[in-house]
């Protein structure tokens, strides 16, 4: 049985990779076990670890579900300078999506459900919040 997950990435410049993290997730880390490695828990069981080391090529992207993508994205451009960040779409897919790095090229996104009912569903079944 799977009960829990972790999703590391990798920063040369581990305080300033903690201070970029901090700004992406509007919060502090939840849990610094020990020096160059900082955690913080995205849902519950869910957790984002920033770890000191280089970073890994060709993996990812970890997509963040967001209520508003838009936004979101011009929050990332104003306060982390992020550039390449294009939002996307298809006909069959539920959700609208975008990529982009952080200053180490670990790739990133957020996602946004297209229907605000599906949108209140998923938050209401993950966190149990009805928004």
């Amino acid at each position: 049985m799977i009960y829990e997950m972790t999703i590391q990435v990798r920063v040369s410049e581990f305080e300033k990779g903690q201070q970029w993290y901090t700004t992406l997730l509007k919060r502090e880390p939840d849990f610094i076990p020990h020096e160059g490695f900082a955690e913080w828990e995205l849902l519950p069981g869910c957790w984002l670890q920033v770890a000191e080391g280089h970073p890994s090529m060709n993996s990812g992207p970890i997509r963040l579900g967001v209520l508003d993508i838009e936004e979101e994205r011009n929050r990332v451009q104003q306060e982390l300078g992020v550039e390449s960040f294009e939002l996307h779409s298809r006909e069959e897919v539920p959700v609208r999506w975008g990529t982009f790095a952080d200053p180490w090229g670990n790739q990133l996104g957020f996602f946004e459900y297209k229907s605000e009912a599906e949108k209140k569903e998923r938050i209401r079944v993950i966190v149990g919040d009805s928004q």
